[in-house]
């Protein structure tokens, strides 16, 4: 369990966020971020005000439905830190987040940048485009999506202080948590406080330098010299990951030669 209860008004001080909700248990937070979403443009279609500010915090100690990308569930296993921020597309400090896959990278070098410090005996990254991996386990997911008013829903997960024997069976060998890997429990309050902020910096750089971003995210990669399959539309392709490019795309260098990739999905 989280050891002290979760503080949104230190949230709302510290950091960027304009509103938060905590829930204790909720379905999914992307979901509830696109419910608040059409809330937003059906009041603007009445009238010239805001029935609410925007960044939007949602946070859940515990979610029935999680999404992961596609069809696949994320695991909040008891104890986990499932997030979601609704973004609006015009805030001054967002001025490009048009690229859901640099703004996934911008996120996910934030995320590793919050949580390698607490476990400095393991090797915290990237796998391309939306996970975080330490010991070669998933620490944290990411799960970008866009709105057709181009607000954006970025929703993170990270197995905190939740426990892998809790999980289901297919995961207990693939996935790890903050919680097993230091015998210590973590303060979500204090985490999404310094989360946020790399966040706020990721996303300041990623306006005005988004290759920078991109080559943050290649020096966290940790697929780069490894052969990947990804299925990208109706054909898979394999080959030597060559990291990431500056564009935010997959490096992948095939029997036909180095080719980019700006989606897909990685098969085992």
């Amino acid at each position: 369990m989280n050891p002290l209860p979760f503080d949104a008004d230190r949230v709302l001080q510290q950091t960027f966020v304009a509103q938060v909700e905590h829930h204790a248990t909720i379905a999914s937070t992307n979901d509830r971020a696109i419910q608040y979403a059409t809330g937003l443009r059906a009041t603007s279609q009445r009238s010239a005000g805001q029935c609410g500010e925007l960044p939007l915090l949602i946070v859940a100690d515990c979610q029935t439905a999680g999404r992961g990308r596609g069809r696949h569930r994320w695991w909040t296993g008891r104890g986990s830190l499932a997030m979601s921020l609704l973004l609006d597309a015009g805030q001054p400090w967002a001025t490009d987040l048009s690229s859901p896959p640099m703004v996934a990278l911008a996120v996910g070098v934030a995320l590793v940048e919050t949580l390698a410090p607490k476990i400095p005996s393991h090797t915290v990254g990237i796998h391309w485009p939306n996970d975080i991996m330490a010991a070669d386990r998933k620490l944290a997911g990411i799960l970008v999506e866009v709105l057709p008013d181009r607000r954006h829903v970025v929703g993170i997960g990270i197995n905190t202080n939740n426990f892998l024997h809790d999980a289901p069976t297919e995961l207990r060998d693939t996935a790890t948590t903050l919680r097993e890997l230091t015998g210590e429990q973590h303060d979500h309050t204090r985490l999404l406080i310094e989360l946020l902020g790399q966040i706020e910096h990721a996303f300041s750089q990623l306006a005005s330098a988004p290759q920078q971003i991109a080559a943050r995210a290649n020096g966290r990669c940790l697929q780069r010299g490894r052969m990947l399959t990804l299925q990208s539309g109706n054909r898979s392709v394999r080959g030597r990951c060559g990291g990431i490019a500056p564009d935010g795309a997959l490096i992948l260098d095939t029997p036909r030669g180095r080719q980019s990739y700006y989606s897909g999905v990685l098969l085992p």
